[in-house]
């Protein structure tokens, strides 16, 4: 994992529940945007997106715009 995205302050909704770790986390890069991995597997893969990419995952998440 790189060095910029240790010791970050993950967090995940409140709405998981405290057992269920079926869930992504997000924590916050310091004003740059916002980091995101799989909680199952937190030493995995992280996906960073820029302030620009959060702002809309955001509104297309608001929108319904994600549907399977």
């Amino acid at each position: 994992m790189d060095r910029s995205i240790r010791g970050l302050r993950w967090r995940k909704s409140t709405l998981s529940g405290a057992n269920n770790d079926n869930c992504v986390e997000v924590a916050e890069l310091s004003g740059e945007g916002w980091a995101v991995r799989d909680s199952k597997n937190p030493e995995g893969a992280v996906v960073v997106c820029a302030p620009r990419e959060w702002s809309a995952f955001l509104q297309g998440l608001r929108g319904d715009n994600f549907r399977c």
